[in-house]
This record gives C-alpha cells, sequence and structure tokens, in this order.
C-alpha cells in the first residue's frame, strides 16, 4: 500500500509517499479501506512536532479516517468486510490503516466518506462542550469564535440543534457567510477595537450565555468579560496564539466559570459516554438532521499542500484527504 511517512517533525517536507506492506489486524483489531482522512489544526501541530506529546518516528499523519472494513481480527463482532465505517486510528494517511474495534462505528449508506470523516473529533467535541460542559439550554445564546473553522462550525450547527440562538465571530466576510449557512443567527467580525460594543448590540443590550472559544486569542478576555450573568466561558483550543491570562475577580463579579473542554481526555475517561454521544451524532447525520461541514478536499498525492491549508487557518469547515 502507499502511506505517508516522515522521518523527522521539522517540516512538511519531511514527508514523502511512501510503500509498504498494509497493516494486518490483530485480535480486537479492524482493518479498513480508507477512503478519506479528516486533518485539523492539530494533526499539523503533531506532524510537527508542536505538540505537548510528540510522536514517534516515522510518522504518518491522521487520525480520523473513513473507509470501509476490508478484514478484521480475532473476537471482533458487529463489525463485517465491507461495512462503511469511521474511526479513529494513528496513521489515516495511507491506503490501509487498522483501529481498535472500540474506534470503529458503522455509518449509514446515505453518509458521503468525506462527511463521515469530518465529525468525529470537530462534532464529539461540540457536543460534549456544549451539551456537557456548559449545560447550554434552549433559549439561551451562544458566542462561537472561529465559527468558520472545522471545530467552530460544529459548534454553530450544534449549537443550533440544541435550540440556542448563535453569534458567530469570524474574520473574513467569506467565513462568516459560511457561518450564516451553518445555521449562525448573527455574525460578528474578530477586530478587537469597539468589539465588544458590537456584541453587546448584537445581543440586544445583553451579552452571552455561553462562550465557545477554540481560539483564546485577542477576543478572549473581551469575551469572558460580556457573559451575561452565571455564563460559561469554553476553552476548547489555542489556536490563537499566547495563551491568554484571566484575573481571577471577573469570574466572582460576573458568576461565571471558565470551563475546559478536552475531546481527548473525555473518549480516555469516560469511553462509554463518548461511544454513545458519537453514535447519537452518526444517527443525527444519517437522518439528514445535521450536515457535517466539509471543507477543502485534496489528493492523497497533494498531502503536503492538504497540510499546509489545514495549518493556514484560511479553510473552513474540516480539510479532507481523499485517499480512494
Amino acid at each position: 500500500m502507499r502511506y505517508v511517512r516522515g522521518t523527522a517533525l521539522n517540516t512538511i517536507s519531511d514527508y514523502r509517499i511512501a510503500e509498504r506492506d498494509a497493516p494486518q489486524a490483530g485480535p480486537g483489531q479492524v482493518q479498513i479501506k480508507v477512503a478519506a482522512c479528516g486533518i485539523g489544526y492539530v494533526d499539523v501541530l503533531v506532524a510537527l512536532g508542536g505538540y505537548q506529546v510528540k510522536p514517534a518516528l516515522p510518522h504518518t499523519p491522521g487520525q480520523e479516517i473513513a473507509g470501509t472494513v476490508s478484514a478484521v481480527g480475532a473476537g471482533v463482532t458487529g463489525l463485517a468486510v465491507g461495512d462503511r465505517v469511521l474511526a479513529a486510528a494513528q496513521g489515516g494517511f495511507a491506503e490501509y490503516a487498522v483501529a481498535p474495534r472500540e474506534g470503529v462505528f458503522r455509518i449509514p449508506d446515505k453518509l458521503p466518506f468525506a462527511s463521515a470523516a469530518s465529525l468525529r473529533l470537530n462534532y464529539l467535541t461540540a457536543l460534549h462542550g456544549l451539551r456537557d460542559r456548559a449545560n447550554l439550554q434552549k433559549g439561551e445564546r451562544l458566542l462561537v469564535l472561529g465559527a468558520a473553522g472545522g471545530v467552530g462550525i460544529a459548534a454553530v450547527q450544534i449549537g443550533k440543534f440544541l435550540g440556542a440562538e448563535v453569534i458567530a465571530v469570524a474574520s473574513t466576510e467569506e467565513k462568516r457567510a459560511f457561518a450564516r449557512e451553518g445555521g449562525a443567527d448573527r455574525v460578528l467580525d474578530s477586530a478587537v477595537e469597539g468589539w465588544r460594543e458590537r456584541l453587546k448590540e448584537a445581543c440586544n443590550g445583553g451579552g452571552p450565555d455561553v462562550v465557545f472559544d477554540p481560539l483564546c486569542g485577542p477576543l478572549f478576555e473581551p469575551a469572558f468579560r460580556s457573559l451575561a450573568w452565571r455564563g460559561r466561558h469554553l476553552v476548547v483550543g489555542f489556536v490563537g496564539g499566547e495563551i491568554p491570562r484571566l484575573r481571577v475577580n471577573l469570574p466572582l463579579m460576573k458568576g461565571a466559570a471558565l470551563v475546559g473542554v478536552d475531546v481527548r481526555q473525555f473518549v480516555l475517561f469516560e469511553r462509554t459516554k463518548a461511544a454513545a454521544e458519537l453514535e447519537e451524532l452518526i444517527a443525527w447525520a444519517g437522518e439528514g438532521r445535521l450536515s457535517p461541514a466539509v471543507g477543502r478536499k485534496f489528493a492523497f498525492t497533494d498531502f503536503a499542500e492538504a497540510m499546509a491549508w489545514a495549518q493556514s487557518g484560511r479553510g473552513m469547515g474540516k480539510t479532507i484527504l481523499e485517499i480512494a
């Protein structure tokens, strides 16, 4: 099979397409013929050695795949060769990948592979953050920063699905239009000067009940200061640059909470609940009640361009590498 192999964690140019035997499914494992692999900012961060946990070398990027079951290992039940699935698998930039049975989920026939590869991390993060961590209620006001990115647009869609009024923040008119198409009720630019006043106007003189923040950039403190009484600010990621700090008197004065959302640890420590929520998302997508936001697609041979695009911050939705 063909796969992407990196011998160093310095630059994207350290990665090349190579050939090797396809990995075989061992006991409790599933071999998948990969059709599509989702690429997020974190995937590139890991591939370039910028994540807190560095991968072993040689490294093959990609952890969100969708495709067809091509073999099952001993002890695997509930799956058969030919089943359409999405999975959490290390080394998704490859024609075949192996995943543990518990990380493999069947998908409906009507759900495209690219959509399935966009679903797992972003939409599970949004659902876990908004429903489990923020306890978002119908009719509450949700502010989504970085709303055109993969996890941002997922939060816009999930927020609307849960009955919230959604205000989306994005840096360009194209991205704001994308957020509107995703269901945002109102949109705001991200220029810092005068931003709180524009947000207050968008909130009809009030403030958001929940902030979903995958950036934690220049708008972090202004957004927190704008929270309504008993507001919840979800810390989802740090794409915005230097990690900001918050004076501890601010949560006290607003009766507000700063809440962490880490889907990796959610899956690790609450595996059963995480799996149930992912099954919910798959069902909603299969029923057409949720439309995973697929961004720009790249051919397998253009993996380096795809990685650069995912890293750039210019994309909207989930970047997809089409393997087959």
